[in-house]
């Protein structure tokens, strides 16, 4: 069953000013000083790590929030999909890290639905200013 979206997805992406562990934490420290919910925290390496393999750091932040997902399941229960939304940090081999997220308005546009472009607009704003609180900017 198909719903219309696709995956052509924007993705922005920041160099950080942080290491990998300090910008993880500082992405969970903006989501929430900007009223989303931090749904879960997954990390490859760190699960990789608990078993002896090292690799580059990785970790995807889940964000959202009760206010935004009502608005997003009112405008389409399919779009429902799309949340929560993530921050991808990641490591480079020397030890400078970067924040990348799904541009919110892109994510959403696919589903065609002009309450859905409002919303997509709204939260790219709130994403890029998470981003770069997270980020040291």
């Amino acid at each position: 069953m198909s719903t219309g979206a696709t995956s052509h997805t924007e993705i922005i992406s920041i160099p950080a000013k942080r290491d990998f562990d300090e910008l993880v934490s500082a992405v969970k420290q903006a989501v929430e000083n900007h009223g989303l919910v931090r749904i879960a925290t997954a990390s490859a390496s760190r699960a990789a790590a608990a078993r002896g393999i090292k690799i580059p750091g990785n970790a995807v932040v889940l964000a959202f929030n009760n206010p935004y997902a009502v608005r997003l399941l009112a405008a389409s229960v399919p779009a429902g999909i799309e949340a929560p939304m993530r921050f991808y940090v990641t490591e480079a081999a020397d030890g400078t890290s970067s924040l990348a997220y799904e541009k919110p308005s892109s994510v959403l546009a696919p589903y065609g639905d002009g309450r859905l472009d409002e919303l997509g607009r709204e939260l790219d704003t709130l994403f890029a200013a998470i981003a770069l609180d997270a980020v040291g900017r």
